[in-house]
């Protein structure tokens, strides 16, 4: 089994390698890829070290699959490069994502959307991932009308660079500029670029990538998009209008009993999710389900994931495994 991880020396790609450890995936070969920068670097992985290379060099080596994480531009490139030689490609960026003719898969919800001639198969966004997981149950019991999600995102999702951003400003160090302003002691209501319409690419990509994943195209989806002063784990809240009356226990239970999903909703405790209890973990954490009376059929929650691994990482990880389920890698 050959694995190529594109990337291999970023955030995510560093991610990726050891979720792949973790689950036990067969890796005889790793083949890691970076930028030129990198290429002969070691990384580490399965009790050995491997060589980066270039990732000419790792098409030629024609692995069965890889797992991308450098970049739009990089996906762009050599993902079809990859994909010809019969190698499957799960790639991290959003470059694929809206393609037609690519597959946007969370595994626990649209899995069947891959087949055996698929190639180049789409990671969704981080904060899709985590808020299509709870949203499942209620589109299959109840029918979901309308979604306004606010997102409080950690700088983990803008990379080391982000990282190392805000821990010099909490030293005093403001020369550093990932973010258009300071990030410590501050909120941004801007990730990724804006559009002509007022609205970030990133907050598109939610609206986009949740109509696709749940196969919805009438979801009116409205997102706003920000960034927060914590080093890891994205939280959103979410407001949804169901189509049909629910009842809260019942519903509370369809999403508890959902694959990926941990609730933890007592307030009379303190108890509901934080993104400082998601670190390291894989599931989605949901809480403070509680009815909307402002309008018919609604309903708030709150949810947290580590974005660097089920919004990531380990959902890639978790594609390839699938692949090697059906025996087609």
């Amino acid at each position: 089994m050959k694995v190529a991880v594109v990337g291999a020396t970023g955030l995510v790609g560093s991610k990726m390698l050891e979720v792949l450890q973790e689950r036990k995936f067969p890796v005889d070969e790793l083949i890691p890829v970076a930028s030129s920068k990198s290429i002969g670097r070691r990384v580490l992985f399965g009790g050995r070290e491997w060589t980066v290379v270039s990732a000419d060099e790792a098409v030629s080596r024609r692995p069965d699959v890889a797992l991308f994480s450098a970049g739009g531009s990089v996906s762009a490139q050599w993902a079809p490069e990859f994909a010809a030689t019969g190698c499957f490609v799960v790639d991290n960026s959003s470059y694929w994502r809206m393609d037609p003719s690519v597959p946007l898969v969370v595994p626990e919800i649209n899995p069947q959307d891959i087949s055996a001639d698929t190639r180049i198969i789409a990671n969704p966004n981080c904060s899709t991932i985590q808020m299509v997981l709870p949203l499942l149950p209620m589109q299959r019991n109840y029918g979901i009308k309308r979604i306004v999600v606010s997102t409080y995102q950690s700088v983990t999702g803008a990379g080391q660079r982000g990282i190392e951003q805000l821990e010099a400003e909490r030293k005093g160090d403001f020369s550093h500029d990932k973010f258009p302003h300071r990030i410590d002691l501050n909120v941004l209501p801007h990730i990724d670029s804006f559009l002509p319409d007022g609205y970030t690419k990133e907050e598109m990509k939610m609206v986009n990538e949740t109509r696709k994943i749940l196969g919805d195209s009438t979801i009116a989806v409205s997102a706003t998009t920000v960034r927060v002063p914590v080093k890891g784990g994205h939280s959103e809240s979410v407001n949804v209008e169901l189509r049909r009356p629910y009842d809260l226990e019942e519903l509370r239970a369809l999403v508890a009993a959902t694959p990926g999903v941990v609730m933890r909703d007592n307030p009379a405790e303190n108890i509901y999710p934080m993104p400082i209890d998601a670190w390291g973990r894989d599931e989605v954490f949901v809480g403070r389900l509680r009815r909307d009376f402002s309008v018919e059929n609604g309903l708030n929650f709150w949810c947290v994931s580590d974005n660097l691994r089920k919004g990531a990482a380990t959902n890639a990880v978790q594609i390839a495994q699938y692949l090697l389920e059906k025996g087609w890698i």
